[in-house]
């Protein structure tokens, strides 16, 4: 089902009645979610139901396992237990890492292997393709469960044994296809605990609803429309139509998947519960490890817990650590897709992340992120001008850069990820295509960003300010009416476009 539909406009009213007024008992409250979720899933295809069932059943007794062999070793004993406790984690997570592999990578791997050998021996591979639906979402429900059998064993959370509370954890449907890559230790004791309507989050998670619906129905939709029909045929455009032809992707990518967070994250609101943000601005990041701590910000960190820091994170040799960063973005990039260009989209951010360690170019200080484009406190008047400037030199360094990269993950292939970069820089500038994208679609991406500088402050940009001009409830509501008349104009005249996550 999707967020940008009509079934959603009448399933979500139905569920949140129900849940506030005819459940509303946690018990039978959690009982609901994981009913909703599951018809929300199953919209899609019923059959994918049993795929994150056996998921959910695997993940929820391999803990209790975990739990039950450590507590079973007598006293004065050797620690045998805690291997068998080892084996379980393991048994898990190979389980559902093959689960993943078999619906979305054997299929790759087969047929690269079958080229490989074809193209070095001269020898035809007769490989058994399996000819299966990749099921929706399966990347971060999969994702979801092992970090609670990982935080298990390693005895960062408690087990639970509540299968309800559980398969709500790991189905929870606003979340539940695209994320955030939520962990056990914040939303599972949410669902273990009672929760009572509060208005104040109920307005405000329809306020970042409405944020994300604007950026995904008007921005995103948009992009794609005037994109899709120019892509294939881009050997035609001069360098500064590839440029704005890679711009548009730039902005449908975030504004469709942030857009997602940004519904999925409001909706939860509704039902009391609190999700993790997922991105923090990140175009108006000042280096390229700035942009990868606000962008999919639950799935880096997932890689830098599970991944990087097991392999030794930062705090080893500079070897190391470079090894390290590539493992990372290389597998974050395979994680997108079956595909070669998202693994070359992951090592190109990869190789860019190591040039800015080696050449100690971050943002980042002891005090955290500071907001970008906004002068440090405590400094002389030269350095509040001077910094501004340098902060805005490097967010457009850094947003270039971005932008190439996100042609390497929405070409088809290497080949053509290739050429239509070369293109990019080789080409002429002085040809420009006259229907590359309508006005209205860089209207409101000017908007957008402009939008997002002034609110960079925020979690999101609609939570206004009480000292400004948004102070005034007529000001306020005019630009809530304006948005989700914007939003209905674009939803009813627009065709509509799936959420491009929803792949992953």
């Amino acid at each position: 089902m999707l967020f940008n539909s009509f079934e959603f406009l009448v399933f979500l009213p139905i569920v949140f009645v129900l849940y506030w007024f005819v459940f509303q008992k946690r018990e039978w409250q959690n009982l609901l979610i994981v009913t909703a979720s599951y018809v929300f899933y199953g919209w899609w295809d019923w059959r994918f139901l049993f795929l994150i069932v056996f998921t959910s059943l695997c993940s929820f007794y391999s803990g209790i396992l975990i739990e039950r062999l450590r507590l079973i070793r007598p006293p004065l004993t050797p620690p045998t237990q805690e291997g068998k406790a080892r084996m379980v984690c393991a048994a898990n997570l190979i389980l559902n890492f093959l689960i993943l592999g078999v619906f979305k990578y054997y299929n790759f791997f087969a047929d690269s292997l079958a080229q490989l050998f074809r193209g070095l021996f001269h020898y035809q591979l007769d490989w058994v393709t399996l000819n299966v639906i990749l099921p929706v979402g399966i990347s971060f429900y999969t994702f979801q469960a092992l970090s609670y059998t990982i935080d298990v064993y390693r005895k960062d959370v408690p087990v639970t044994r509540n299968i309800v509370e559980f398969c709500a954890f790991i189905s929870f449907f606003p979340q539940l296809v695209a994320g955030p890559i939520e962990r056990a230790k914040n939303l599972l004791p949410q669902f273990q605990r009672d929760r009572h309507f509060d208005y104040v989050q109920a307005v405000d998670g329809c306020r970042q609803m409405l944020w994300g619906f604007f950026k995904k129905v008007v921005i995103a939709d948009s992009c794609a429309s005037d994109l899709n029909p120019l892509w294939d045929s881009y050997a035609d455009y001069s360098g500064v139509s590839l440029w704005l032809l890679a711009l548009l992707f730039t902005f449908q990518i975030y504004c469709d998947f942030s857009g997602y967070s940004d519904i999925a994250i409001g909706c939860s609101r509704l039902f009391g519960i609190k999700l993790l943000p997922n991105f923090n601005y990140p175009y108006l990041s000042r280096s390229i490890p700035e942009f990868w701590r606000r962008w999919h910000i639950s799935l880096m960190t997932w890689f830098r817990d599970y991944v990087y820091i097991p392999l030794g994170g930062s705090r080893c040799a500079q070897w190391k650590v470079i090894r390290n960063t590539f493992v990372v973005f290389g597998v974050s990039g395979l994680w997108h897709g079956a595909n070669w260009t998202f693994v070359c989209w992951g090592l190109y951010h990869g190789t860019l992340i190591v040039l800015y360690k080696l050449l100690h170019i971050d943002t980042k200080d002891k005090r955290g992120i500071r907001p970008p484009l906004t002068p440090p406190t405590q400094e002389g008047k030269w350095r509040q001008i001077v910094s501004p400037l340098k902060d805005l030199c490097r967010v457009a360094v850094t947003f270039g850069l971005a932008v190439v990269g996100w042609v390497i993950f929405r070409a088809e292939n290497i080949s053509q990820a290739w050429d239509f970069v070369s293109r990019m820089f080789l080409t002429a500038f002085d040809d420009f295509h006259p229907r590359l994208g309508s006005i209205s679609t860089f209207i409101a991406i000017l908007l957008l960003m402009i939008v997002e500088y002034l609110q960079r402050d925020k979690v999101y940009v609609l939570q206004f300010s009480d000292n400004r001009l948004f102070r005034y409830t007529a000001v306020r509501w005019t630009v809530y009416l304006v948005l989700f008349a914007a939003v209905f104009y674009y939803f009813f005249n627009n065709v509509s476009q799936e959420f491009i996550y929803f792949q992953f």
